[in-house]
């Protein structure tokens, strides 16, 4: 496995585990994000979120629209931007099988809610940067030695749409 294929392999571990992201629509005027919980039933993607249809961020996706998420792991060993499109989805099928207590807490209505609306992101591609061992990298700036040599193997641009699933 290349390093590049190791890198995306931590982001979906990562995203697994941690799963908020901050989730904005690409070209909007005024380029808000906001957190959300990504749900999965892949092992890479899409990302399935859970939202309102009231709210001004589903009301401007109409039809889908390009949309971007950062991620920040918990321990923030790992930094990405996922580029791709988010749909708001109608699909009784899917809702069912991500339905969770977390969810429910969201919705008075449970599944039947009027207001819920789902939204899948499908991720095309990342630039994902680890911030693997920063001690070190100060250690070797001590000895004269450039970090940034070794840090250009941390860094990641990956191509999203060739993963199954």
């Amino acid at each position: 496995m290349d390093r590049q294929d190791e890198i995306e392999d931590k982001l979906w571990r990562r995203l697994k585990a941690d799963r908020v992201v901050m989730l904005g629509l690409a070209g909007v005027e005024n380029g808000h994000s906001q957190p959300m919980t990504a749900q999965f039933e892949h092992e890479r993607g899409p990302l399935w979120f859970f939202s309102a249809r009231d709210t001004h961020f589903v009301q401007e996706l109409q039809a889908g629209k390009p949309a971007v998420a950062h991620f920040v792991a918990k321990d923030h060993d790992l930094f990405a931007a996922l580029d791709g499109v988010l749909t708001p989805v109608q699909d009784r099928a899917t809702v069912e099988r991500l339905w969770n207590p977390f969810v429910a807490a969201w919705y008075e209505g449970g599944k039947d809610d009027p207001k819920l609306q789902l939204l899948r992101f499908d991720p095309a591609r990342a630039q994902v940067w680890l911030n693997e061992n920063s001690l070190a990298a100060g250690i070797k700036l001590l000895f004269g030695r450039d970090p940034k040599k070794e840090y250009a193997d941390k860094v990641a641009d990956v191509d999203l749409t060739k993963r199954a699933g």
